[in-house]
């Protein structure tokens, strides 16, 4: 979101600039992007949030008095080229879900509660009903992942994006108790991994997408029997938040290691959890994979093995437990509406061995 002054209503009424916009920037509408946020921005809010929309730069009070030795975890991501069907579907309000969970879903994985957010929306024409829509995505991502919007930036940029078409980029910061870090210290042979499911393709890949399905607008308008909707619906479904899911089951169970499925699918980040001493066995008949999957597989004659080292092939989340935990953790994720499955197992060596 622009950030403006903390004079507010002043500032919109009496700053204006004929020639900044005769150059394509009117700063006007960014005055009434903002106000067209506002009411999704405070429906974020949460109790360490001080003050509000319109400062240079968002406060929140650290709940220090919960923690004994508090940790803060940062990230920051982006939603990629799945951009471009929004572009072509001009639908706007559900990307911000993906903004938020491309950055909540890696700080959950060090075991920490996001407490607050904050968005970059690039654009070549700031046009406030579509910044408001973005934003509103991004206010709906927040509320499922229990983070506060404190602050962001729309930057109008003409003659760098074109006039319909954007960037979308956030950052969240969450807290941990520091012996809560899952750092992978406990991990061992025989432990389980537990999956998650996700909504699909979620937020990556979407350039190898793009280029094997031939992505236009007749192609996103297409309805497909296999897939039970449009080709452009399904690829536009928001990744899932995993936030509350996880910090539910981490209340009832020891969780040992987390990894988020991202770009570079299974191969790149299941061992990022394992470290270098051990291995990930993945059973692929203990799910079933989306069919968005194996339609994209056709479409591009893409060979298993890249196909596992590019999308998260149904799985949005993997978590390390005992064997010993492993159905408090599988009855811990359902009692929160989370349909999750044993994967596999952790084994000495290194790498992901798929079965």
């Amino acid at each position: 979101m622009t950030m403006i002054g903390t004079e507010g209503r002043v500032i919109m009424q009496d700053s204006r600039s004929d020639v900044y916009k005769s150059a394509g920037v009117d700063i006007t509408a960014g005055y009434d992007a903002v106000e067209r946020m506002k009411p999704y921005v405070k429906a974020t809010f949460t109790k360490g949030v001080l003050g509000g929309i319109g400062g240079f730069g968002g406060l929140f009070e650290l709940p220090v008095s919960e923690y004994k030795r508090p940790v803060l975890v940062a990230g920051t991501d982006g939603v990629g080229t799945k951009l471009k069907l929004a572009f072509l579907l001009d639908k706007h309000d559900t990307v911000g879900i993906d903004c938020v969970a491309m950055c909540v879903n890696d700080v959950i994985c060090c075991g920490a509660k996001p407490l607050f957010f904050l968005d970059y929306i690039a654009v070549g024409k700031n046009v406030p009903a579509r910044v408001a829509e973005i934003v509103k995505g991004i206010s709906d991502g927040c509320i499922q992942a229990g983070a506060a919007l404190i602050g962001g930036e729309t930057a109008e940029m003409p003659g760098f994006y074109p006039e319909d078409e954007y960037d979308l980029a956030g950052y969240c910061t969450g807290v941990v108790e520091y012996d809560k870090i899952l750092d992978k210290s406990d991990l061992a042979a025989g432990d389980v991994l537990i999956g998650l499911p996700s909504s699909g393709v979620h937020s990556n890949g979407f350039s190898l997408v793009r280029k094997v399905l031939g992505i236009n607008k007749d192609v996103v308008s297409t309805y497909s029997a296999e897939l039970g909707a449009t080709i452009g619906e399904t690829l536009l479904a928001p990744t899932v938040i995993y936030v509350k899911p996880v910090l539910a089951a981490l209340e009832k169970v020891k969780i040992k290691a987390i990894s988020h499925i991202t770009g570079g699918g299974f191969y790149e980040n299941i061992p990022r959890m394992l470290g270098d001493s051990f291995a990930a066995v993945c059973e692929k008949a203990s799910y079933s994979v989306p069919p968005i999957f194996p339609f994209i597989q056709q479409a591009g004659d893409i060979s298993e093995r890249d196909m596992y080292n590019t999308f998260n092939m149904g799985v949005g989340m993997v978590c390390a437990v005992s064997k010993i935990d492993a159905d408090a953790a599988l009855a811990a994720f359902k009692g929160q509406g989370v349909d999750a499955f044993v994967l596999g197992y952790v084994k000495s060596g290194s790498g992901v061995e798929l079965l």
